[in-house]
């Protein structure tokens, strides 16, 4: 499902939707089938309901298209043997693009078919080409071992599919270089294994005809602007070998993917777009958990529990804070898991999507523990899934959802991309997942086959989801955003180039390749003594290669080990590491507590033990920020509004443990981590302390009107830029000592910058406003989650003022040209 196809939705007469009149409604009648009935009853279960909106998107019917002449018959009837009768229109569009050597990237909405645009040009090659061999990089490892999954059930003789990631055996992986035609692996495999091995590896980058990018809508800021350096040296690579491979890109639906795919690959590509595949209707529910009554206890009943997003700490931003307020509105963890839990005692099969790695497994222990209330042993039907599992634990799962032994699954976007879940009848998505491209993946993961199918999506306590759900039209109205990725970012440039001289000398024409910014990073490099120039190009000085992460997570992953047994629990981000196993942190995995002993970070692991305390933890850190250089400015009079280059320190310095019954903080306890620095790219504006006067904000509430105006800035972002609100950070001060006066800064959690700050420069009045308008619609009196409050704050959420922040805002909108 994707923004095309509401789109076309909305070209349908009226009465494809909820009622004839309206698009919008909050009670009333439902239309479709089993998702229809099955929304009815969860919205039964409260005194209030709980959808501030329904979305109908009709079923489409498809447009087949001739298999391609240059098929082969044994391929055609490898597909049909598959279930696969014909090509859709779109299929064939891109996988003849592609055979006839253009770069393609086809964009289509999830379930449509996309890996047979890529596998049908791929395999009639290789088919009609014994030396050919086809590279396929997957986002993610669940991905590459379904599409291995899907190519080896074809059982095309020569092929010999395999996956080459950290998980492959080392005894596999000589028989892999040799043997194998059709490689899975992923970016990080790539630019760590393959390409330093590329010696080992001649003979198939020498016969390389496709390289094939799934989910490319992925590669996204820092992480996207590695891969695109990534694949400019496999490329480089090729060359040296005679090789000119064709790119074949998939993506969900996204603005501009020509543009996109061109500059991750630094080729021309041609889009294809028009979706021609048939699509079963889908009921598409905004859910708004209730209010709580006052003096209702606490909404977080589990160990470690947050509606925060713990995959990312971004600095300046520790998870959890607003729990030290009480909450307005129910856990949005809790309403998924109670949904999770209806919906498997319904019978349905369920996938919920969750932010984090912690959330994932609290939304998968109360499932499971409200189904076994209500039939002993239901809850084994249900399950958590994220990152950080091993390789064991992840196959089994998949293998479980796939044969109907799991119901219900709690996930992280681990699941998000392209897996064939096919049979799922729901998606339950808690919390907006940061961009509409990610929504529509994942809710397009129910209704694979056909079926009807329902998503829900589930607002957690903030500005942006409660903004959306009352606000349908920036969901289901607004095009797709265009990925975002910068190659010429310096922080990423030249650690790319480094690793490029290590694998052969870099020469002009390499520099070229490497596009804007090339020459000077190449200078720098060897201004700091890591390049030497000779006649014949630059050189790597150094005898070890230059350490580079691909996904800017701060830093090699640290295994997690029971201390008793030594077993390996699973890995943990090195970016999160100082948030989620900081020594006494409480550690879930599979609904089981562990309670951190130790953290050694120098060799990346972290002691736990088994413990069920009665107490959660929640880090805390302290921010400092310095303005660089200023790239851009506006002058509005008594505001200003900047973009430029700012230094971010940050330390973890403690950690509150928190009573789980009451909410009550029990004490507040030292930490002794390093401290982390970050240079990035910022969105700043101030404001003359006399149009603040003018305004009627009193100087004591200065502090407290900027912090909330902060808060809500960062949240409301996402709307503008592909980002989440742990992608950033900010910082407000009453008096900032490089702009000498009251400052407002929102800046990219990346080295270098990721491009958000940048097109929150570029859209300032609307983001703004935006954000204005959130505040102001809130119905809260004086802040809450919702609005000003935020789930990262480092301050406790202190001082905050909700009627200055719109004073303030005011101010801003009132100077700022559109």
């Amino acid at each position: 499902m994707t923004s095309n196809d509401f789109s076309s939705a909305r070209r349908t007469p009226r009465h494809d939707l909820e009622s004839p009149s309206a698009a919008t409604v909050s009670a009333g009648p439902d239309l479709g089938p089993a998702p229809a009935d099955l929304l009815r009853r969860l919205r039964a279960r409260g005194a209030a309901d709980p959808v501030t909106h329904v979305e109908r998107v009709p079923a489409r019917a498809g447009v087949p298209a001739p298999w391609p002449s240059w098929a082969s018959a044994e391929l055609r009837a490898a597909f049909t043997r598959r279930g696969v009768v014909a090509p859709w229109q779109h299929q064939a569009d891109a996988a003849t693009l592609a055979y006839e050597g253009q770069h393609v990237i086809v964009a289509t909405g999830t379930a449509s078919g996309k890996s047979l645009a890529y596998q049908l040009p791929a395999l009639a090659t290789l088919l009609a080409d014994p030396r050919a061999t086809v590279l396929y990089l997957a986002p993610t490892k669940a991905l590459a071992a379904d599409q291995l999954r899907a190519v080896a059930a074809l059982e095309l003789e020569g092929v010999r599919p395999a996956c080459y990631d950290g998980d492959t055996p080392r005894a596999e992986r000589e028989w892999i270089r040799r043997h194998s035609r059709f490689v899975l692996t992923n970016p990080d495999m790539l630019h760590h294994g393959i390409l330093p091995g590329h010696a080992q590896w001649s003979g198939f980058l020498r016969r390389l005809a496709y390289v094939v990018i799934d989910e490319c809508h992925t590669y996204r800021g820092v992480f996207g602007s590695h891969v695109a350096h990534v694949l400019r040296r496999l490329r480089r690579q090729c060359a040296r070998f005679g090789a000119t491979p064709v790119f074949v890109l998939a993506s969900a639906t996204s603005g501009d993917p020509a543009t996109a795919a061109g500059r991750l690959t630094g080729l021309p590509v041609t889009a294809v777009t028009e979706d021609a595949s048939p699509r079963g209707g889908v009921t598409f529910a905004l859910w708004e958990p209730p209010l709580l009554p006052p003096d209702s206890g606490p909404a977080f009943p589990v160990p470690g529990q947050s509606d925060g997003d713990l995959s990312r700490s971004v600095p300046g931003q520790p998870d959890g804070g607003h729990d030290d307020l009480r909450q307005v509105r129910r856990s949005a963890l809790r309403e998924t898991a109670d949904l999770l839990a209806d919906t498997v005692a319904e019978g349905v099969r369920t996938l919920a999507f969750v932010r984090s790695r912690k959330g994932a497994e609290v939304v998968a222990a109360n499932a499971r523990r409200a189904l076994d209330d209500a039939v002993p042993g239901l809850g084994d039907r249900v399950a958590a899934y994220r990152g950080g599992y091993l390789r064991e634990e992840r196959r089994e799962l998949e293998r479980a959802l796939l044969h109907g032994d799991l119901l219900g699954l709690a996930s992280t976007n681990a699941l998000e991309l392209g897996v064939d879940l096919v049979g799922l009848d729901a998606v339950l998505i808690c919390g907006y997942p940061g961009t509409r491209a990610s929504l529509w993946q994942q809710a397009g993961r129910a209704g694979r086959s056909g079926q009807e199918a329902l998503a829900v999506l589930v607002a957690r306590d903030d500005p942006l989801d409660t903004y959306l759900v009352h606000h349908p039209e920036a969901i289901f109205g607004a095009p797709v955003e265009a990925t975002v990725l910068d190659p010429a970012n310096p922080y990423v440039l030249a650690p790319q180039l480094a690793c490029a001289a290590v694998e052969a000398p870099l020469t002009p024409a390499d520099l070229v390749l490497f596009g804007e910014g090339a020459k000077e990073a190449v200078d720098e490099l060897v201004a700091a003594g890591a390049l030497r120039q000779r006649p014949t190009g630059w050189y790597w000085r150094h005898r070890e290669r230059p350490e580079v992460d691909l996904r800017g997570e701060g830093g090699a992953p640290v295994a997690v080990v029971e201390s008793s047994t030594g077993r390996l629990l699973g890995t943990v981000d090195g970016g999160s590491s100082h948030f989620l196993l900081h020594p006494g942190a409480v550690y879930l995995h599979q609904g089981v507590s562990y309670v951190v002993d130790d953290l050694d970070l120098a060799d990346g692991c972290a002691l736990v033990r088994t413990e069920e305390p009665d107490w959660s933890t929640h880090a805390r850190d302290v921010t400092d920020l310095s303005v660089v250089s200023v790239r851009s400015y506006v002058d509005a009079g008594p505001v200003g509004m900047f973009l430029g280059e700012v230094d971010v320190t940050s330390q973890v310095v403690s950690y509150q443990r928190r009573r789980i019954a009451t909410g009550e903080v029990i004490d507040t306890r030292p930490l002794d981590l390093p401290t982390r620095e970050l240079r990035t790219v910022a969105v700043w504006f101030t404001l003359s302390p006399q149009s603040l006067a003018l305004a009627g904000v009193q100087p004591a509430d200065v502090p407290g009107a900027l912090h909330a105006a902060e808060h809500a800035a960062i949240g409301l972002l996402p709307l503008m830029a592909t980002c989440d609100r742990w992608d950033i950070g900010g910082l407000s001060t009453a008096l900032h000592p490089d702009t000498e006066a009251p400052t407002v800064f929102v800046y990219d959690g990346h080295p270098g910058g990721a491009g958000f700050a940048e097109r929150a420069y570029g859209t300032a009045a609307a983001w703004l406003r935006a954000t204005r308008d959130a505040i102001a619609e809130c119905g809260c009196e004086t802040g809450c989650p919702s609005c000003v409050q935020s789930p990262k704050c480092g301050n406790g959420n202190n001082p905050l003022s909700k009627p200055d922040a719109i004073r303030v805002l005011d101010v801003v909108l009132t100077n700022l040209p559109d």
